[in-house]
């Protein structure tokens, strides 16, 4: 994995385009930054208030976007107490790019869900991520 630092996780925002009848929304391009090959592609629904935490991956980056709602993303490393807070989604419309090695959790912000869209750069392996309980992290989610 190498040394890593929160600073590593990219921050592109992303183009809306609209359109008759709706908007077209950009989420990644193989020619953007963050961009490290494609695995797959998956969607997460995240209901207001719920938390999903924590995991962390040992190959995989994500690249991920909040088409629908508001999502809260919390970042940290290893024995940290420092963390990385993103809140994105249609008033932010962004992509997080996050390299290996950083532990996450989210929480939904919107009612009634949120929708969570990951670009990852391999298909899922349940051998390549480490996950920890809620309480085993010690931050303040709202």
């Amino acid at each position: 994995m190498g040394r890593i630092s929160l600073n590593d996780i990219l921050i592109t925002p992303l183009e809306r385009i609209a359109t008759t009848g709706g908007n077209v929304l950009h989420a990644m391009k193989q020619t953007d930054a963050g961009y490290a090959g494609f695995g797959e592609a998956y969607f997460s629904w995240v209901a207001v208030g719920a938390v999903k935490a924590w995991k962390r991956h040992t190959r995989m980056t994500m690249n991920v976007v909040v088409p629908v709602g508001k999502v809260q993303f919390v970042f940290c490393l290893d024995g940290a107490d420092e963390f990385r807070v993103e809140e994105i989604g249609v008033c932010r419309y962004v992509r997080l790019s996050v390299p290996p090695g950083v532990w996450f959790g989210f929480q939904g912000l919107a009612a009634p869900q949120s929708l969570v869209l990951n670009v990852a750069n391999i298909p899922h392996d349940p051998n390549e991520v480490e996950r920890l309980a809620l309480s085993e992290i010690k931050y303040g989610w709202g």
